[in-house]
């Protein structure tokens, strides 16, 4: 019977010999190859990360002891190992084990999160509400090295470590987020050489000088002095936490003996762990690539099983055009946060090397560099996921838009993001990007009018801009850059006249309200269908004409429908004419769960028949109210 097959819970687990446990580690890296081979999702830090789970929970008493994982990338090997072996295949689907930790999943996630960083802090609360209430149970951060490219983690280590609790961290160093590691941490961590002289020297002062203080202060006194070149740990010592290691987080014993040795310690500890992502995956080491796959991929070669036929994704062809662009304007530079990847601007990168910059998994420092940049003359591209931009808000506002700082914010992964689930759903960046002054919003509804909207904003230099595109393929396939002109600023576009509803379609809704237009012209409906892409300035001759020929105007957008602009165009159209009534349908005020994207658009009424009975809706109100 396979070891695997045997593991309900950590309990069973803890049973198991020590010898049984390097064959419990190859097992869960098949199971997990073989099962994202089929769902898809994030499979190269799971992967690196077998060992030091099962030596995690080997000498942890968990769920009393509390494990926290950062992100959630990691938690794959966790979850097999806390009951959910047999539901992994449906992994990332509809109702199905999440992509993520998710607290109301299982009692061993004990937090759950998918942005990074977050750990240090919530095992810090979690340490201090333990205290309170005077309880007993051990508390482990666990989170990645990319991680500590973020100002996030430096709070909750600074703040853990002057506290003096009991709590451990456990960094996981395999030199990569997604992409590979930028800055200074990762170069100081890179050249990290293990040295067990530093840790004997230390164990044997506790040791032998006993109770003689004076002694001990000036042994302490020389222990500080050359620390530094003893061990990599100076920078964490400095920080407050005892170091240990680096150790190799492939060798299973030595896990165990570490963390049996640190869980019966007090105070703060940091557990130096170095490991492979993406360790023995069949295709070999191409570690941002594996960082995530998509479903239905050979696990021998990463490739998909059935070739996609369709269009390009907008995020590959706003890599493509930016770098195109930047061609022939020397002043513009892309930044991104650890993703250039994931926003397609690694073709920028290969390009113009010299004029990309990814900051680490720092989005609040990307924006604020970015202005640094534009107070000289730069223009800037940000690139960043909605989701992690939402970490940023304040240098969005404090340091671009109160100066009116030309840089522009393209907003990947706007809107519902399918299988990714509800920690990466861009559904909040037109509510809160509207509230900011002097901030242009925009939405392309085509991957050409994307290219367009940013040579615009590229171009027209207004102050700060912003553009959302999702994650999917475009309905076209833009031409070059030098063949794309800029939009006519605040412009809409009327793309059906009809004397009934005005659909306003904003951005990826624009095809299926033409589409909900064309099916309901058969039962008599003569719709008008606007392509509103400015959303702030939006259009105000064509919103007057708008109120003048129409008494119901149906705003449609991917976003959250509180505070959206459904809800900002209700407000100027009151002001306006009273008389015509706004309609908002947007993604209602809850959270959205892993689905499909197709799914999660028709569950919240965003495809072409949720729009048609939207109208109908409107039409029969009307007839009632009549």
């Amino acid at each position: 019977m396979a070891v695997l097959e045997r593991i309900d819970s950590p309990a069973d687990l803890r049973v198991l010999a020590r010898d049984e446990l390097p064959r419990l580690a190859d097992e869960i890296r098949a199971r997990l190859i073989d099962v994202c081979s089929r769902t898809g999702g994030h499979i190269g830090a799971g992967l690196g990360v077998v060992e030091l789970t099962i030596a995690l929970h080997f000498v942890f008493d968990t769920p009393r002891d509390l494990l926290v994982w950062d992100v959630g990338h990691q938690g794959y090997p966790h979850k097999l190992l806390t009951g959910r072996n047999e539901r992994m295949e449906t992994l990332r689907q509809e109702g199905g084990v999440s992509g993520f930790l998710k607290r109301t999943e299982s009692e061993y996630d004990t937090f759950g999160a998918g942005h990074a960083a977050t750990a240090i802090s919530a095992a810090l609360g979690m340490a201090a509400a333990r205290d309170l209430m005077k309880q007993d149970h051990k508390v482990v951060a666990i989170l990645g090295d990319g991680a500590l490219t973020c100002g996030l983690a430096y709070e909750g280590m600074n703040n853990a470590g002057h506290s003096d609790r009991d709590v451990v961290v456990v960094l996981n160093d395999n030199e990569m987020s997604i992409a590979p590691n930028v800055g200074a941490i990762s170069k100081y961590l890179n050249q990290v050489q293990r040295n067990p002289i530093y840790n004997r020297v230390r164990g044997a002062i506790g040791s032998a000088v006993g109770g003689h203080a004076s002694i001990k202060q000036l042994l302490l006194k020389w222990e500080e002095s050359v620390k530094s070149f003893l061990t990599p740990g100076v920078l964490f010592e400095e920080l407050g936490f005892r170091y240990f290691g680096p150790i190799d987080g492939h060798d299973i014993n030595t896990l165990v003996d570490t963390f049996a040795a640190v869980r019966g310690m007090d105070g703060p500890r940091l557990v130096h762990v170095v490991t492979q992502k993406g360790r023995g995956f069949p295709a070999g080491d191409h570690g941002e690539k594996w960082h995530a796959l998509p479903p239905g991929h050979d696990p021998a070669t990463g490739k998909l099983l059935h070739a996609s036929a369709a269009n390009p994704a907008y995020t590959a062809q706003f890599g493509k055009g930016l770098s195109e662009l930047m061609s022939e304007a020397p002043d513009v530079v892309a930044i991104t946060a650890a993703m250039p990847g994931g926003t397609g601007t690694s073709l920028v990168a290969k390009a113009h090397p010299d004029r990309f910059f990814d900051v680490g998994i720092a989005e609040g420092h990307a924006v604020t560099f970015a202005a640094g940049m534009a107070t000289r003359g730069i223009v800037p591209v940000v690139a960043i996921y909605s989701t992690f931009l939402q970490r940023a808000y304040d240098n969005v506002i404090h340091d671009v838009a109160l100066q009116n700082l030309p840089v522009v914010f393209c907003m990947d992964r706007a809107g519902l993001v399918g299988e990714d689930g509800e920690t990466h759903m861009g559904l909040y960046d037109i509510a809160y990007m509207l509230a900011v002054p002097n901030m242009t919003v925009m939405a392309p509804s085509s991957a050409t009018e994307m290219l367009a909207l940013l040579r615009t904003a590229v171009e027209q230099r207004r102050g700060p801009a912003c553009l959302r595109y999702p994650r999917d393929a475009a309905p076209d396939v833009a031409p070059s850059m030098r063949e794309i002109g800029v939009v006519p600023y605040g412009s809409w576009e009327v793309v059906r006249q009809g004397r009934d509803v005005a659909v306003l379609a904003v951005g990826t809704m624009l095809g299926p309200a033409s589409a909900a237009a064309a099916a309901l012209a058969a039962d008599g409906f003569d719709l008008t269908v606007v392509n509103c892409r400015f959303l702030k300035p939006y259009d105000e001759l064509t919103l007057a004409a708008l109120i003048h020929r129409h008494r119901h105007l149906l705003v449609v957008e991917e976003g959250t429908v509180v505070n959206g602009f459904g809800a900002y165009l209700s407000t100027v159209v009151e002001h306006l004419d009273p008389s015509v009534r706004v309609v908002a349908l947007g993604v209602p005020d809850r959270i959205v769960y892993a689905a499909s994207r197709p799914r999660q658009l028709a569950q919240c009424g965003l495809d072409a028949d949720g729009i048609a009975r939207a109208v109908r809706a409107l039409h029969e109100s009307e007839a009632v109210a009549g």
